[in-house]
């Protein structure tokens, strides 16, 4: 027999998946600024080391 009423935690369930998808998309974004910030990093450097030759 179904039970009657609302359905059970389908509110935290929601939350929660709400949060972890932002807590993934932060930390894609973060990688993703993390490996811009070290191609330009290099990018520097390399443009530093063909000046002085």
């Amino acid at each position: 027999m179904p039970k009657k009423g609302k359905e059970k935690n389908t509110v935290n369930k929601a939350k929660h998946t709400k949060l972890m998808n932002q807590k993934i998309n932060k930390v894609k974004l973060e990688k993703q600024r993390n490996k811009e910030r070290l191609k330009a990093i290099i990018k520097k450097v390399n443009e530093l080391k063909n000046d002085t030759q």
